[in-house]
């Protein structure tokens, strides 16, 4: 790539992805940032670097005095942005080459992830992977010149003096490298990029991309083999359909291997239940502290729909602990969620959860210490740095009772007893800090999680809290206009929404209305898509920018289609756009979604573990979807039991009245029946659960051909 090798005379250096967070004493705000209402802006408002805000005042400033940009972007939860910073943002040294050379902007990825988005593109074509701290440069209009990720304070210092130099001497020279750079951008991140292909939605071609899948799978440690781990609940949700539809048992003890794997490795925290961001080793021990929402809503939901598969207690814990956590550290006790918690406290990464040996012995009974560090694998000097030890398990409390002849019940007693002395103790400690943003997008995810595990445990408690954060939204990100604010704060400057934040909310109260069968949450749901449809659509009218269209000022707008550790917002929207068609028997919102699926079909067979949402639509239209239809006074009982069952191809609907087109002429006074449909084609009515059950079954049954395609 021309870019890559005219990339300024060799001065990307090696860069680290990695994460950040420090906590701060007392200094004295000499920074425009001290006006932000980000808490990660706010911990660099005391840098002698003369920050800005993403603003057309830094903006013009930068034409007007030709200087280039910097823009370094990062969030809360970050070790290794904070790290950076205290080296070299906090440096009075290199605040003097910024301040004179540069307009710098300070970016908070999670509430401006349009921003992030364009240049963390530019650090992968440059240099073939990115991360955070994301630091950029580029010509006084935006466009990137150079992107790496962490930098030492003397790499950073030689980095800033040659752009600088090359800058005033030689400006043609990046100027060429910018326009390059950004036509690359463009042309990889564009609509024209999507590429259209034979579209087939045929039961074999779904049930063989599975070829492909494997190619990736560590069928060992469970995820996908590389060096660090990630959750991506995406991913095993899919696969999880895939098992329900094909049968495939390969699958499921995939999923199983990776769910039993994350849970019982130092991915989750083993005291206080959470799951951190992603593990720096390939068998989910270390990992790597920072815990963020999105991560622990979706694999809530993950863990709930394969409890529905699998009934395994464990899971059934796991669902418990990690709403227990998501209450106790991240509410704010009115319907909303934090964003994150940070990776560091005291200055040091991951100091709240480890432990030494000699700490577990002074806090336990010596027959406790034997039994603890035998199950959460304690060593004497330590099997993590600076002799201390991560909790992490290699089997379930059944299985390890078992393996020491221990009754069941007496083995928990003990370990619940020895927990709670530990989680004393650390409530001693100082704790990490909080980022208290309440995003949009992530706080949909919670109402699918609280979904989920209602449906699966069926503890009505959830179910209230998923329609009390359903409220919370509603009331307070939604904009006169119709549209939504990217995050609710009490003060400061608003962002408004972006694509994932309508989708999200979509999915969530589209969710929400076929668990409780109040239609306010499908009418909410159809007035955010109209609003989508207006406002993020693109020219072709195929797919949906991750940008409104009146917002303009970056150098490209982006189309997300790709699923990662969240699933894409197009396929989010695909996925809306077909339940809703079906809901509202709409067939605009079908044609849009087919067309979708089609846009990315390719890439879909041919890579499907990042296109993983993808395929579950595609499972959706292979196979055929249920429309399962509940009416009569105990509509809302008998909803609630069927869903129970993992049902992942099913669109529910019903109530008391007759007020959808699939509903009509259901309703039979005294009686609630349950209508097995397809096509808008129904079975005879039953009114038992089993009785539907079964018509499910044989429905499933159906499909003659599916083990003969996989075998």
């Amino acid at each position: 790539m021309k870019v890559f090798l005219n990339s300024i005379l060799g001065i990307i250096l090696f860069s680290v992805l990695f994460s950040c967070n420090v906590e701060k004493e007392n200094k004295t705000i000499q920074n425009r940032l001290a006006e932000a209402s980000s808490p990660y802006l706010l911990e660099h408002a005391d840098n002698p670097v003369n920050w800005y805000e993403w603003s057309p005042e830094a903006l013009e400033k930068a034409k007007k005095e030709d200087k280039p940009i910097i823009i370094s972007i990062g969030y809360a939860a970050c070790h290794w942005c904070h790290v950076m910073e205290e080296e070299s943002f906090m440096d009075s040294t290199v605040a003097e080459i910024m301040n004179k050379n540069f307009v710098s902007i300070k970016i908070d990825r999670e509430e401006r992830p349009d921003i992030d988005k364009i240049y963390m593109h530019a650090a992968q074509l440059l240099n073939g992977s990115g991360g955070w701290p994301l630091n950029a440069i580029s010509l006084p209009n935006g466009k990137p010149f150079f992107a790496g990720t962490y930098f030492t304070k003397p790499q950073w210092k030689k980095i800033l003096r040659q752009i600088s130099q090359t800058y005033r001497n030689d400006k043609s020279k990046i100027t060429e490298i910018a326009e390059d750079l950004t036509n690359d951008i463009r042309r990889t991140n564009g609509i024209e990029n999507v590429d259209t292909a034979d579209y087939s939605s045929s039961k074999e071609n779904y049930i063989t991309l599975l070829d492909n899948w494997k190619k990736r799978w560590d069928k060992q440690n469970g995820g996908y083999r590389e060096a660090q781990k990630f959750p991506m609940p995406v991913s095993w949700s899919a696969l999880l359909q895939y098992y329900y539809l094909s049968g495939n048992e390969e699958a499921l003890d995939m999923v199983n291997t990776t769910l039993n794997k994350m849970v019982r490795g130092g991915l989750y925290d083993q005291l206080g239940g959470g799951f951190a961001r992603y593990t720096t080793d390939e068998k989910w021990m270390i990992p790597h502290f920072e815990k963020m929402l999105y991560d622990n809503a979706q694999l809530i939901s993950l863990y709930s729909k394969a409890y529905k598969v699998s009934g395994y207690e464990e899971y059934q814990q796991t669902i418990e602990q990690s709403l227990a956590f998501v209450e106790r550290e991240l509410s704010n006790d009115e319907g909303g969620y934090f964003s994150s918690i940070n990776a560091d406290s005291d200055g040091e990464e991951g100091k709240f959860y480890v432990w030494s040996f000699k700490e577990i012995n002074e806090l336990l009974k010596p027959s406790e210490v034997d039994l603890i560090s035998d199950y959460y694998n304690i060593e004497l000097n330590g099997n993590w740095e600076k002799q201390k030890n991560i909790l992490y398990r290699r089997y379930s409390a059944n299985d390890f009772s078992r393996k020491r002849k221990l009754s069941y019940p007496e083995f928990l007693s003990t370990l619940n007893a020895a927990k709670n002395k530990l989680l004393m103790a650390r409530k001693k400690r100082i704790k990490p800090t909080i980022d208290y943003k309440i995003l949009t997008s992530w706080n949909a995810l919670m109402i699918q999680a609280y979904i989920d595990a209602y449906t699966a445990l069926g503890n009505p408690k959830f179910l209230k809290k998923a329609i009390k954060t359903g409220n919370f939204l509603r009331k307070n990100t939604l904009k006169a206009d119709g549209g939504l604010w990217r995050s609710y704060k009490h003060s400061g400057k608003q962002v408004s929404g972006f694509l994932d934040d309508y989708a999200f909310l979509i999915e969530a109260y589209i969710d929400l209305y076929q668990i409780t069968f109040d239609p306010e949450w499908l009418e909410s749901a159809e007035d955010l898509t109209n609003y989508t449809i207006k406002n993020f659509r693109d020219n072709t009218q195929t797919l949906f920018y991750y940008t409104n269209h009146n917002q303009s000022e970056l150098i490209v707008r982006n189309v997300e289609i790709d699923d990662n550790v969240l699933p894409s917002s197009n396929s989010v929207m695909a996925h809306n756009l077909y339940v809703l068609g079906n809901l509202l028997e709409n067939k605009e919102y079908l044609e849009m979604s087919k067309n979708m699926l089609e846009r990315v079909y390719s890439e879909i067979i041919t890579n499907p573990s990042y296109y993983a949402n993808w395929v579950n639509l595609l499972g959706r239209k292979a196979f055929g979807t249920y429309e399962i239809a509940v009416v009569g006074e105990e509509a809302a009982v008998k909803n609630n039991l069927l869903q129970n069952k993992y049902l992942p191809t099913a669109i529910f609907l019903g109530g008391e009245s007759e007020n959808l087109p699939l509903l009509k002429s259901k309703l039979v006074e005294g009686e609630t029946l349950i209508y097995i449909c397809q096509n808008k084609t129904c079975k005879y009515p039953v009114s038992e659960i089993q009785a539907a059950f079964n018509l499910l079954e044989n429905q499933q049954n159906d499909f003659e051909d599916k083990l003969k395609l996989w075998k």
